[in-house]
């Protein structure tokens, strides 16, 4: 495979492939969002009562709540099987993606290694976060927050520049 290569200047199949992988992957992103939003409602203090919970609902109540996500405590277990399924996902995305952004050439040099590794750092960090946040200080939810917007915000520049790129920019003669 020559290196060298731009996204602009694959084959059309090859770019019709990509296309259709990178929306498909923007739409899973972008519903991983509104999913964050729908949960946490995109502050810190639903990040926290998402991981270490709210008071427990009274029957009386029940059903004034039933539309709303349920924000009972993590234990371990929960802990583990969504540290483990998110890491392992997130490594998958942020890899084909990264995959696909070098090819391009619109963003060259350091900023595209950044935007390529940064997401992996990011993971770890946002993760390592969230285990702090539920047993130790509830404070580390602002970590949380800076990091996993630090690693969408590279998800959707490299997504972006990518789908243009295909779809807009014309083959440069060899």
């Amino acid at each position: 495979m020559n290196l060298n290569t731009k996204l602009k200047n694959l084959d059309k199949d090859i770019k019709y492939i990509l296309i259709s992988f990178l929306i498909t992957m923007g739409f899973g992103i972008f519903t991983g969002l509104a999913y964050l939003y729908y949960t946490t409602e995109s502050s810190s203090k639903g990040i926290i009562d998402n991981y270490v919970g709210t008071e427990d609902i009274s029957y009386e109540d029940w059903d004034e709540n039933l539309d709303k996500p349920m924000k009972t405590k993590k234990y371990l277990h929960d802990m583990l099987e969504l540290t483990h399924t998110h890491v392992t996902s997130f490594a998958f995305i942020s890899f084909l993606l990264g995959i696909i952004f070098y090819f391009n050439s619109i963003i060259i040099g350091k900023l595209k290694i950044f935007l390529i590794i940064e997401p992996f750092v990011s993971t770890l960090i946002t993760f390592s976060s969230l285990w702090i946040m539920r047993y130790f200080n509830q404070s580390f939810v602002y970590l949380v927050i800076l990091s996993s917007t630090l690693l969408y915000l590279c998800w959707i520049i490299m997504l972006f520049v990518s789908l243009y790129e295909l779809i807009f920019s014309k083959k440069s003669n060899p």
